[in-house]
């Protein structure tokens, strides 16, 4: 099989590459190491074995176009895009040309070079809102949504915020239509949080990732400075192991039938749940250490929960997520410990 990853040196990308070098298929690696930690990804999976890199940007037709028609990939993963809020406040149009934009040109070379071709989209949760509508409870380290006790469906009402949503959700809706004008398998999965090894996260990005780090940080140095954090530290969110992502498009693959022309709501469930309370008292029991923080203002457009109800993606393609949090959060705190030596 011809797989093809675009963004395949970042996060998403890396650990689906490695998985289909794993798996013995032909691979392209479809980057333009744009990110922090890229590069070093990209060596990692050079030491790993051999496949196509192709230096190109999403944005770029050219590049895509190119790259599409040379390498005629049986399957995609497009992984590629700007995945900052708050780059997107700060950056509209570049946010718009990643996201929205790179995807057209991703489905027009496909079009054109490979229609019979699976591409399987990473798409957001932030397509939803900031759910202010709902009913919130707050206990002492979360917030509860009483109405959604096991998470959110894929019928919740679509909501573009910010210029993040509305450049994820224009991208999701084109390979969503691509399918229905043009008979494309394309499947859209709107991800939750996710983490694990090869995760270079920023303080705007990759949040579990973030705060493991300055938790290591602070076990390593007791006089760090105390780092930040936005709200109240109640926003809860399901985290997804790396492992579980990687199952789940692989997955899509084998049940394309089932799942071409779907949307999925994707994360690890109300069991993989955490508030950022929740993970600091984890992290500060695990490595024993006591967290240092400051309190800014929330950020705009922030939900206060989103956790997704998986049952869709459970019945469509046999997949669920089976990484435990506990047991995720210390691969994650090892792998940031060994990278940082």
């Amino acid at each position: 099989m011809k797989i093809f990853i675009t963004g395949g040196c970042g996060f998403l990308g890396s650990n689906l590459a490695r998985a289909a070098l794993e798996k013995g298929y032909e691979l392209t690696v479809f980057d333009n190491l744009f990110r922090a930690g890229s590069e070093l990804n990209l060596t990692w999976l050079k030491s790993l074995g051999d496949f196509n890199y192709v230096h190109g940007d999403i944005r770029n037709t050219e590049d895509v176009e190119r790259a599409i028609a040379t390498h005629r990939p049986e399957v995609v993963f497009h992984v590629a895009g700007q995945v900052a809020m708050l780059t997107s406040l700060e950056a509209p149009r570049l946010d718009f040309e990643i996201n929205t934009l790179g995807t057209i040109n991703l489905l027009e070379a496909l079009r054109r070079h490979s229609p019979g071709a699976i591409c399987c989209y990473s798409s957001t949760n932030k397509v939803y809102g900031d759910l202010e509508r709902l009913k919130y409870r707050a206990t002492e380290t979360r917030w509860i949504t009483p109405a959604y006790e096991d998470g959110f469906k894929e019928d919740l009402p679509l909501d573009f915020r910010s210029p993040y949503g509305c450049s994820k959700g224009a991208a999701e809706q084109y390979l969503l239509d691509y399918h229905r004008m043009f008979d494309l398998n394309t499947v859209v999965f709107r991800h939750s949080s996710m983490y694990g090894p090869r995760q270079y996260a920023t303080f705007g990005q990759g949040w579990i990732g973030w705060f493991c780090e300055q938790a290591v940080a602070k076990k390593k140095n007791p006089e760090v400075e105390p780092f930040t954090i936005s709200g109240d530290g109640k926003q809860v969110r399901d985290v997804l192991h790396a492992d579980d992502m990687v199952d789940l498009y692989f997955s899509a693959v084998e049940k394309i039938e089932q799942a071409k022309g779907q949307v999925f709501n994707i994360g690890g469930g109300m069991k993989n749940s955490l508030s950022l309370l929740e993970l600091f008292t984890f992290l500060e029991k695990e490595l024993g250490v006591i967290l240092d923080y400051r309190r800014l203002a929330a950020r705009k457009s922030d939900q206060k929960v989103f956790v997704a109800d998986v049952k869709k993606a459970r019945d469509l393609l046999g997949w669920e997520p089976k990484v435990g949090k506990e047991e995720g959060l210390k691969d994650m705190i090892e792998w940031i410990s060994d990278a940082s030596k």
